[in-house]
């Protein structure tokens, strides 16, 4: 699959498109030669001559703000219990049995297969949460981006935008200065960490850019964290980092700085716009109102967090402060962002036993698909360091076809077809997808998709043969 941009302007219209938080009729979209919106014209009852004519309502594509590719292979390969209790530290340890055997060539075939699923699934774009850096016996490799190659090659064979975030991982524990053995390929110091994501950032990679990542405040010591941050300045990149995803971190933090860990991360750091607090599961109020006043933003990541038995973030008090909030798709049991809205407001549902919770009526937003919409594609675009994000000019010029056909939207009036795709239709009704103005998928499929998906089961075949 090629990754070029645009080389050309490109010409579309679309019957209705979703434009600033509305539905649009008759829109035309106009791509500039770099594959950016360069107009978007609505009120256009007939299509324009020489465009291509869209067979559906478009979308903005979505951000999976979120994710660590080689956990594909995982998915579904947890869900069996053999011992009296069973939580996330004890499927961490299973999943560390992939993270220790995976090559670089089976790290692109599961990421390619990834990443063509999360086109199927409405996502255009993903931020990587990389922190598989060094070979199986934790020697480095030759080149220290081998493995982040690896994971690129694999975006590139998709055609799905790539946010690198290699991570800082240099101990096991709050108390525990090194990693363990099982651990080994994760290290990194903060100068390790700064080269690499100036060596993605400057590739020259289409549709690659770079940030950096923390894994956690019990995976890096302060002073690490403080070294990092030193790197990076004042650039403009993003900044993510796993936090109070569990409640054993949460126990674990206080007992060793008297602080939970959002409140030592606000009380602590300089955190700012470009921080992105991943999970942020287990809060208080007064934590939700220090990153409200930092101007950092949050990841969800809902059938994750449920896979895991992590807990629910509170929903409600995130959005009444305005935080804001892109989704994930973190360890990959499900792979399309509808599917991530709609349990995202089922969990609250059911925890407060009310209905849509994250409607907003008295502030205008009665529709719960689109408040939850509208807030996963601002902050993603921002989570993934893209200056401007959906169907605005000067975006990157991705979108999403609807299936005007798919079961959950028919006969659906068209202002409430978002609505239908978050809560009516068991998977994404996507026909057609478009990144940098070029198309992904068209009615469902990839083009490289059987070819893609071979190597996969090979990868797959190997890493399980025992």
């Amino acid at each position: 699959m090629s990754t070029n941009t645009a080389q050309k302007d490109a010409l579309f219209w679309a019957p209705q498109a979703w434009v600033h938080g509305r539905w649009l009729q008759g829109v035309s979209l106009e791509v500039d030669g770099r594959g950016h919106w360069s107009r978007i014209t609505p009120d256009m009852h007939h299509a324009p001559e020489g465009a291509t004519v869209l067979q559906g309502p478009v979308l903005p594509g979505m951000v999976n703000a979120h994710s660590h590719a080689f956990q594909r292979a995982f998915a579904g390969l947890s869900e069996r219990r053999e011992s009296d209790a069973d939580d996330f530290w004890s499927w961490r340890d299973r999943m560390y049995g992939v993270a220790l055997r995976i090559t670089p060539e089976q790290m692109r075939a599961v990421a390619a297969q990834l990443y063509v699923e999360m086109l199927q699934g409405g996502y255009t774009q993903v931020c990587e949460f990389h922190y598989l850096h060094h070979s199986e016996s934790g020697a480095h490799y030759a080149d220290p981006a081998t493995m982040a190659w690896a994971v690129a090659d694999g975006a590139a064979d998709a055609g799905l935008g790539l946010t690198m975030l290699p991570v800082l991982y240099e101990r096991a524990g709050f108390t525990q200065p090194t990693l363990r053995e099982d651990q080994r390929r994760f290290a990194g110091t903060p100068d390790f960490i700064a080269d690499l994501q100036q060596t993605l950032a400057s590739s020259g990679r289409t549709l690659v850019n770079a940030g950096v990542s923390i894994h956690s405040l019990r995976a890096a010591a302060p002073a690490s964290i403080t070294e990092l941050l030193e790197r990076v300045g004042t650039q403009d990149m993003p900044i993510h980092i796993h936090i109070a995803e569990q409640m054993q971190e949460v126990r674990d933090c206080l007992a060793h700085t008297g602080r939970r860990p959002i409140e030592w991360l606000a009380d602590a750091l300089p955190i700012d716009a470009r921080w992105q607090l991943v999970h942020a599961t287990h809060t208080q109020h007064t934590e939700i109102e220090a990153v409200a006043a930092s101007g950092a933003g949050i990841v969800i990541c809902p059938s994750t967090e449920g896979n895991l038995g992590d807990g629910l973030a509170d929903l409600p008090t995130w959005l009444q402060h305005g935080v804001p909030m892109a989704i994930g798709s973190d360890s990959h049991v499900c792979r399309q962002w509808n599917e991530e809205l709609r349990w995202l407001e089922y969990g609250q549902r059911m925890q407060l036993q009310k209905r849509n919770v994250a409607a907003s009526p008295s502030t205008g937003q009665s529709a719960t698909a689109t408040r939850l919409f509208e807030a996963a594609i601002s902050a993603g675009g921002r989570a993934a360091g893209q200056k401007d994000w959906g169907l605005t000019v000067g975006a990157r010029a991705d979108m999403l076809v609807l299936n005007p056909h798919a079961t959950g939207l028919l006969g659906i009036p068209p202002d409430h077809v978002l609505d239908a795709t978050v809560f009516a239709c068991d998977s994404a009704p996507l026909r057609d997808v478009f990144v940098a103005g070029q198309q992904v998928i068209a009615q469902g499929q990839h083009a490289q998709q059987e070819a893609v998906a071979e190597r996969f089961v090979q990868a797959m075949q190997t890493l399980w043969q025992a």
